[in-house]
């Protein structure tokens, strides 16, 4: 490994206390050096993500042995080596998977989470695929098992995971549903390939029931949690796959029927990403690159860019993220 030629400090996004986006705060800190199996990234790109969000606000603490700065996913150039990385050399360009720090000039990230990036794609695209895109296939088609001819209900349809969702349920044969709130966004989703439900006037059951000729959806990809839970049973087919990945609606469900689950054989479980084992993120990034890279590469399935912000205005971001009002993914740019 050789840094000679990199400069000593770098500029990252910390947390100076839990709080709203004004607690990001751009800092001056040391160079980070990968250790064995690991590369240092020159980063181009950082993708902003609600988990970002709530670690800023003391909601989602880094799991024990991670990066503290958020940043979930980055683009960039590899610029060093850590000791035992022979699949990866200075120079390439890849996308990764973080452990956090991502908000960052440099970030170190294992190297088996970071793929090339797919051909035609920029650093800004490449950033807004890999915590995105991890998150929806381990979910919809490791654990849901999801395929071809299947009905897919999909909630926040226009948020990164929602929009990703949308297009590789397209891509693979899979109808879907999806809510969201207000005719522009159910116009996006519709432009995505998936059936609309606008969640301010319709009740979601009612509508995926009445238009699958009352047999539910297979898989619910579910960002809101205890709000949902009752009528998210309510439109599971039988024998169908509720996964539960988000709690925006509340952690905990109250006098849950658990009769419902038995009689329709459900299947609810949940899923973290970040909590996972560097081999089960690996495992994860090599069916990416088996199953979905050459998708991105041939120009489909492409992350829609709501906006970018300079890294030093991740705050800014931060408040489009929450506003709501965004469709797709905000991306920080990054200059050295």
């Amino acid at each position: 490994m050789n840094t000679a030629s990199l400069p000593a400090t770098m500029i990252e996004i910390g947390i100076a206390e839990h709080g709203g986006p004004e607690a990001l705060q751009p800092r001056v800190v040391p160079m980070p050096t990968p250790g064995p199996g690991e590369l240092l990234l020159r980063v181009a790109a950082a993708g902003v993500n609600r988990p970002d969000a709530l670690q800023r606000a003391g909601l989602y603490p880094p799991p024990p042995g991670a990066n503290p700065t958020p940043g979930l996913e980055v683009a960039g150039t590899v610029v060093a080596l850590g000791e035992g990385v022979a699949s990866k050399a200075t120079g390439d360009t890849v996308c990764a998977l973080t452990n956090g720090g991502g908000y960052a000039q440099y970030c170190v990230v294992p190297a088996t989470q970071a793929l090339p990036i797919p051909r035609g794609l920029s650093m800004v695209q490449a950033a807004a695929v890999p915590e995105t895109f991890f998150t929806v296939w381990v979910n919809l088609f490791e654990i849901g098992r999801a395929q071809r001819g299947d009905i897919a209900l999909i909630h926040g349809g226009t948020s990164g995971i929602g929009t990703t969702a949308l297009m590789l349920c397209r891509e693979f044969g899979i109808r879907t549903f999806a809510t969201a709130g207000g005719v522009e966004k159910c116009a996006m989703v519709r432009e995505l390939g998936g059936d609309p439900i606008n969640y301010r006037q319709e009740a979601f059951a009612e509508v995926v029931l009445a238009k699958t000729e009352h047999h539910g959806a297979d898989i619910i990809l579910d960002i809101m949690g205890a709000s949902y839970f009752d009528d998210n049973l309510a439109t599971l087919a039988r024998d169908g796959r509720l996964l539960l990945i988000g709690f925006l609606g509340g952690p905990v469900a109250e006098r849950v029927d658990l009769q419902k689950i038995a009689v329709k054989r459900a299947i609810v479980t949940g899923s973290t990403l970040r909590t996972r084992t560097m081999q089960e993120k690996a495992a994860i990034a090599q069916a990416l690159h088996r199953h979905v890279w050459p998708v991105l590469a041939e120009g489909r399935c492409l992350p829609i860019i709501h906006a970018t912000y300079p890294l030093e205005r991740a705050a800014d971001a931060h408040r489009d993220l929450e506003s709501g009002r965004h469709i797709g993914k905000i991306v920080l740019e990054v200059a050295q």
